[in-house]
């Protein structure tokens, strides 16, 4: 029960601020469809963090923690300049996607956002120091779905109220000071 409750913690304050979350906001504001963004961000996480911990460790001993910095420093400005360029589906005459396109949408974005990020870190860490794999797994994903979940809801409610445009353009700011935060200062 520490294990799931110790994860669940963590990972929730870890995710506060975090690119998922953002990209959660995003998801919300761009399909306006809360449910199916929240199965996604689900699935994700759980496949996710399940082969964070199996993986995690591997792939952190293969690559290196200098070329990992640099990986993910470049990655986040990658997606800052794709927060950029304008979707299609933004247009207000685009087609409203349907409950399953958003799913797996949802599901590929915040299976590949959370790549590298620091709460699969974390899910490595607690499951190297866990009796529990499975608590760990369950926690760092409760912790995940407590931190996203609400911001899905408010981010359908904001994309009423804000223009799309405009978030991409602080998403995008924030994921600048991300990649150059990472890439300067590890």
């Amino acid at each position: 029960m520490l294990d799931l409750l110790l994860a669940t913690g963590l990972v929730a304050l870890a995710e506060i601020g975090d690119k998922t979350q953002l990209l959660s906001l995003v998801l919300a504001t761009r399909f306006r469809r809360p449910w199916p963004i929240c199965a996604g961000i689900l699935v994700a996480t759980l496949a996710n963090h399940a082969a964070a911990g199996v993986l995690g460790a591997w792939i952190t001993t293969a690559v290196g923690p200098t070329y990992m910095r640099w990986i993910l420093g470049g990655s986040f400005l990658a997606m800052a300049a794709w927060m950029l360029v304008p979707d299609k589906v933004d247009d207000d005459d685009a087609p409203p996607a349907d409950g399953r396109s958003v799913f797996v949408a949802t599901t590929v974005a915040f299976f590949i956002a959370e790549m590298g990020d620091k709460t699969q870190v974390a899910t490595v860490a607690l499951a190297a120091r866990a009796a529990s794999l499975w608590a760990v797994i369950a926690g760092t994903t409760l912790g995940m779905m407590l931190a996203n979940v609400p911001v899905v809801f408010f981010g359908d409610a904001l994309a009423k109220r804000v223009p799309l445009p405009i978030v991409h353009r602080l998403t995008a700011a924030v994921f600048v000071v991300l990649g150059v935060g990472v890439l300067a200062f590890g």
